[in-house]
């Protein structure tokens, strides 16, 4: 239920065609890349932790399964391969141009989870079968806060086009059939088109041609604060664990 009202909130075009008007919003088309992320990631962290359990597997072995399962799926699927067309195609060149992004939304979503899965495990003993359904019941909390310790990271991604906001990139003659509101979204497959480098970020190489902006903080800042964060929130789970 809370996907949905998120999807419709953030993502759900009122009528056919405003989708750019709809999403124009920053706060929208950070609510939908964090929505993406959380999508992508968290069917691989699901996966990793019932591995985890059928395996038994805990603690720090646990999360390190879960993180790269996660981190893969999210990646290679839902980063990569469902945005290769705004990477002209190449799904080399969308693997490259995605890693930066999935990996720092990785490590804050993680950040958020981690603690609170086993937070909740420690007081629900149940929850460590995948039967169960206060298995799903604590993965789900978990990946709704790591949904809102990721969307920070997500509007700093978005507002230095390093992320795609869950914007339109339509084909030129639909957007010159198109009203006037979709002029904005026209100019933008135009520019991805002509100017995109084809070792930039594909999610917004069109931006970053226009303005030629470099993020601040710079990138290798927020890797690190990224790291930093779940680092902690793995931490506090270890200790929230012995306690």
């Amino acid at each position: 239920m809370v996907g949905a009202f998120l999807y419709v909130l953030g993502c759900r075009e009122p009528l056919p065609g405003l989708h750019e008007r709809y999403v124009a919003a920053r706060w929208r088309q950070t609510l939908g890349s964090t929505m993406h992320c959380v999508a992508g990631d968290g069917v691989g962290i699901l996966a990793g932790a019932v591995l985890s359990s059928v395996f038994g597997l805990a603690g720090l072995a646990e999360v390190a399964v879960e993180y790269i399962l996660g981190f893969a799926f999210g990646w290679t699927i839902f980063q990569a391969l469902f945005m290769r067309d705004m990477a002209g195609g190449s799904y080399r060149r969308a693997l490259t141009s995605t890693f930066m992004a999935e990996l720092l939304s990785m490590n804050l979503l993680m950040a958020g989870m981690v603690p609170t899965v086993m937070a909740l495990k420690a007081r629900i003993p149940s929850a460590a079968d995948p039967m169960s359904p206060s298995f799903w019941f604590v993965m789900s909390m978990g990946l709704l806060v790591g949904f809102i310790i990721a969307y920070p990271m997500n509007w700093w991604l978005v507002a230095n086009h390093l992320k795609h906001g869950m914007m339109t990139v339509r084909p030129a003659g639909a957007a010159a059939a198109a009203p006037a509101m979709h002029d904005h979204a026209a100019h933008d497959h135009a520019m991805h088109e002509h100017d995109a480098p084809a070792g930039g970020m594909s999610h917004a190489a069109p931006h970053m041609a226009m303005d030629g902006a470099k993020p601040w903080p710079p990138v290798p800042v927020m890797a690190v604060l990224s790291f930093v964060a779940l680092a902690a929130g793995v931490a506090i789970a270890l200790l929230s664990r012995r306690m």
